[in-house]
C-alpha cells in the first residue's frame, strides 16, 4: 500500500531530479522570479564563469525593492540617491545582457515580485517557484512549492541550471477552524500565530495551513498567512488548492489555456494531504477566538490583542525572554502594562506584500470613508495592476479625501530600500510584515497590524480597535 503523503510530499516528489548523500536533492524549478535586492551578485558570478541562463524563458525580473513611489516620469535618472540609482540600473542592464524578461518602473504589470506572480499566474498550484527574498513563500497560498533562495549562490545556481539543491524540511500543519469575527482577518490570524509559535516556532519547518477558516479565506487573505510563514520561522508556507485558487488563476497570463487548462485541473485536485498523512508537528487555534492583533515589540511574535497590554518583563520566568522582551521595550520606548489602545502614533503605511492587495485598500477605505487622518499616512498599492483597480473602484478617492499620499506601487516604507521611511523616533502604525528595529528606518518605531486597524489609528491618531470605531457608523 502507498502511505498516506501530505501536500509537500507530493509537490516535493514531483520535483526531484536526483538525490546525492546527506540528504539534499536536486530540484527542478518551474520559474524563478529575480527583483533588484542583491541580485546583481550572481550575474556578476555568471558573467566571470562565461556561463548563460539555461532558461531565461522560466525567469522573470521584477524592480519593486528600490523603486521610487514617487517622481518616475524621468525614470531611473530621476532617483537623486546615486546608490539606489545604481542598484535600479544593474537589474535592466543585467537582464538585456541574459535576455530575461524584465518589468521595470514603466510597465503596466510592475509591483512588488509577491503580488504580481500570483497576478500574472506564475502561481500555480505544483510548481516549483523560487525568489530570492524571504516572503516568496507568499506564492504558497495557490498551492506552489514556493522556495526563498539567497541572492547569490542559490541564485546564481538557478539561473545556470534551473535546478536548486536543498534538503526537504518536516512538516508541519496548522489548522484553524471556525469563523472569524467581525472585523477580524487575516493579518490578525497570523499575527495571532506567530505570537503562539514564537519567531522559531516553525523553523526547519514546513508550515501547510488547513481547516474551515483558511478555505473560507479569499485569496488575498490566503496570500497574507502564507507570506508571514517565514516570521514563524518557516521558509515555505502552504495552502491545498481549492475552488477559490483555481478561479482566481482562470484566465491569467501565464495560467494554463484550452486543453493544457484541463489537464492542470485534473492534477491540482488531487494536491491535497491525504488523510492519515503523518505531520512532525500540529497546531491547532480557534478562529472563534481571535482579535484585531497589533505589536509592541521589535519581532513579529510581540504581539497581542488590542484589548492587551504591553507585557511586564518582571512577570516573565524564562530569563532569556525576560531579557529580549526589556531590550524591545526600551527600544519601542514603551513603559510595561501600558495599554496597548491609545497609545500615540505619528504617521501610518498602508502597503508591502502583505497587505497591499485589492481586498486590503478595500477594508481600510471602508474604515476611512467620510473620516480624515489626524497623522501623516501613505498608501503604496502592491502593485500597478491594483492601483489601476483601486482608482476605477473609487478607493483612490477614499484615501486622498483622508489625506493619504496615493503612491505609485514598490515595496515602499516596508524595508525603506527606496528612501520611504519613518523618521528616527517616530511611531507608525504599518501593514508590513516586519518591526525589526530600523526596519522602516534607523530608530523607527513600527507597530504592524491590518490595514483596517491602520486606518483606525490613521483618524484616531492613537492604536484604537477598530470594532469599538466601526460601532459608531
Amino acid at each position: 500500500m502507498t502511505a498516506a503523503r501530505t501536500l509537500l510530499d507530493k509537490v516535493w516528489a514531483s520535483h526531484v531530479v536526483v538525490p546525492r548523500p546527506g540528504g539534499e536533492e536536486l530540484l527542478y524549478v518551474d520559474y524563478n522570479l529575480v527583483h533588484d535586492g542583491g541580485t546583481f551578485l550572481a550575474f556578476d558570478q555568471l558573467r566571470g564563469e562565461g556561463r548563460t541562463v539555461r532558461r531565461p524563458d522560466r525567469t522573470l525580473a521584477v524592480t519593486d525593492h528600490f523603486l521610487p513611489t514617487v517622481n518616475r516620469s524621468a525614470g531611473a535618472a530621476g532617483i537623486a540617491n546615486p546608490e539606489i540609482r545604481r542598484v535600479v540600473e544593474m537589474l535592466d542592464e543585467n537582464t538585456r545582457e541574459f535576455g530575461i524578461e524584465h518589468i521595470g518602473m514603466h510597465d503596466p504589470r510592475q509591483g512588488i515580485s509577491h503580488v504580481i506572480g500570483p497576478e500574472l499566474g506564475l502561481a500555480q498550484p505544483g510548481v516549483l517557484v523560487t525568489c530570492c527574498d524571504s516572503h516568496t513563500a507568499t506564492q504558497g497560498a495557490f498551492g506552489a512549492l514556493a522556495i526563498p533562495i539567497g541572492q547569490s549562490n542559490q541564485l546564481r545556481h538557478v539561473l545556470a541550471t534551473q535546478t536548486l539543491w536543498l534538503k526537504k524540511p518536516r512538516a508541519m500543519r496548522v489548522t484553524i477552524e471556525g469563523a472569524l469575527p467581525p472585523h477580524v482577518c487575516a493579518k490578525d490570524l497570523v499575527l495571532a500565530l506567530i505570537a503562539r509559535i514564537g519567531i522559531g516556532g516553525a523553523a526547519g519547518h514546513a508550515i501547510e495551513y488547513a481547516g474551515s477558516t483558511v478555505h473560507s479565506l479569499a485569496m488575498e487573505g490566503r496570500m497574507t498567512v502564507c507570506n508571514m510563514s517565514i516570521e514563524g520561522g518557516a521558509p515555505i508556507g502552504m495552502m491545498a488548492p481549492d475552488d477559490a485558487t483555481l478561479d482566481y488563476l482562470h484566465g491569467r497570463p501565464y495560467a494554463p489555456r484550452g486543453q493544457a487548462w484541463d489537464q492542470a485541473l485534473a492534477w491540482w485536485r488531487t494536491l491535497a494531504s491525504d488523510d492519515g498523512a503523518c505531520f512532525d508537528r500540529e497546531v491547532a487555534l480557534d478562529a472563534a477566538m481571535l482579535a484585531p492583533m497589533v505589536t509592541w515589540g521589535t519581532s513579529p511574535e510581540d504581539a497581542a490583542a488590542i484589548t492587551e497590554r504591553v507585557p511586564d518583563p518582571a512577570a516573565i520566568a524564562d530569563g532569556e525572554r525576560r531579557r529580549r522582551v526589556e531590550r524591545a521595550l526600551e527600544y519601542m520606548r514603551l513603559a510595561p502594562c501600558t495599554p496597548l489602545a491609545g497609545l500615540r502614533v505619528d504617521r501610518v503605511f498602508i502597503g508591502s506584500c502583505t497587505n497591499g492587495r485589492i481586498d486590503d485598500l478595500r477594508a481600510a477605505a471602508q474604515v476611512l470613508k467620510g473620516r480624515r487622518a489626524v497623522v501623516p499616512a501613505m498608501v503604496a498599492p502592491g502593485s500597478t495592476a491594483v492601483k489601476r483597480q483601486a482608482e476605477a473602484e473609487g478607493l483612490a478617492r477614499i484615501f486622498t479625501d483622508a489625506g493619504f499620499e496615493w503612491r505609485d506601487s514598490s515595496c515602499s516604507m516596508c524595508g525603506s530600500a527606496n528612501g520611504d521611511h519613518v523618521p528616527r523616533g517616530e511611531r507608525c502604525a504599518s501593514t508590513t510584515n516586519r518591526n525589526f528595529e530600523g526596519r522602516q528606518g534607523p530608530g523607527a518605531l513600527t507597530h504592524l497590524m491590518s490595514p483596517a486597524m491602520v486606518a483606525a489609528a490613521a483618524v484616531t491618531g492613537r492604536l484604537t480597535d477598530v470594532r469599538a470605531l466601526e460601532a459608531y457608523r
